[in-house]
């Protein structure tokens, strides 16, 4: 079914997600504070707005794709934001990375004003983004998702609706706890490797087949090889979801010993000029540790 579909903030994900909203069919309203990226939707077919208030006036569904809570707490709430312009019977899909506490309080002021509201964060970076396939995990009422079903499935090909409001990004911050140790000890594995001086692409071809296969390792890997560390998933903003883990983890009582090890490793990395990145920068601190660098015999 094709809807009127707002979209606010084109970034590195944003951007391939709304301009396959446009090839799925849908009407798309727009707005972001970066124009060339307006008018690179724009020339594919969307409608520019002048604000996120202008967004939601003019759409059914209005899609975020924020970097923080901050971001998307002022995008809704905010002067001339979302709810301000919203629709009664309209609905918010927030898929940006933000806290479930930020989550659930969106949506309880959301529902104040009869608007349907989900967090749907996604999986799969920038690959993913542009060819459609990302992984959605929701937070929300069911028939809310039901109802917006295939605008999700305009942008993602497992969308899985996890449990209630603050339940998606709950599940994102589980993925990023997963994604991210799997590069560092991927990078552990790859930097004594390349000091034991073995072949690196051999040696990749000779574990991708057992257990320590994993679609991150197949992923990085070859980045790395190639020391191609244009961000897909930056170490920004893989920063501010391990900080997230972090303090829902204490609030919750859930020590994460490695999950905390992992934020100094990105933290020792943005002091290092590393901030913007790809995440397969973890690498680049172990190999400052080892004095060694992983690349191609």
């Amino acid at each position: 079914m094709e809807r009127r579909v707002g979209f606010i903030g084109l970034g590195i994900m944003g951007k391939p997600m709304s301009l396959n909203l446009i090839k799925a069919g849908h009407t798309l309203i727009v707005f972001d504070l970066n124009q060339d990226a307006v008018n690179t939707v724009v020339e594919a077919g969307a409608t520019a707005a002048h604000s996120p208030k202008e967004v939601a006036e003019q759409s059914d569904v209005i899609i975020t794709m924020l970097p923080a809570s901050k971001h998307v707490r002022e995008v809704v709430l905010g002067e001339n934001g979302i709810l301000e312009g919203a629709k009664e019977g309209s609905v918010i899909i927030d898929m940006s990375s933000i806290t479930p506490e930020v989550s659930r309080e969106l949506a309880a002021e959301a529902a104040k004003k009869g608007v349907g509201m989900l967090d749907a964060p996604v999986s799969g970076g920038e690959p993913k983004a542009i060819d459609g396939t990302l992984a959605i995990m929701v937070g929300g009422k069911e028939d809310v998702f039901e109802s917006v079903k295939s605008v999700l499935y305009g942008v993602g090909k497992d969308v899985t609706l996890v449990g209630d409001n603050g339940c998606g990004v709950t599940a994102k911050l589980a993925n990023q706890i997963i994604v991210n140790l799997n590069i560092a000890a991927m990078s552990e594995a790859l930097v004594l490797a390349a000091k034991a001086g073995i072949d690196i692409e051999k040696m990749y071809q000779a574990i991708r087949g057992g257990l320590a296969g994993s679609a991150v390792l197949d992923a990085k890997v070859p980045m790395i090889l190639d020391r191609n560390f244009v961000a897909g998933g930056s170490i920004a903003i893989n920063l501010k979801d391990i900080t997230n883990v972090m303090d829902t983890a204490h609030e919750i009582g859930v020590p994460l010993p490695l999950s905390s090890q992992l934020l100094e490793i990105f933290h020792s990395l943005k002091v290092d000029g590393k901030i913007k990145d790809d995440h397969g920068s973890i690498v680049r601190y172990y190999e400052k540790l080892a004095n060694v660098e992983v690349k191609r015999g």
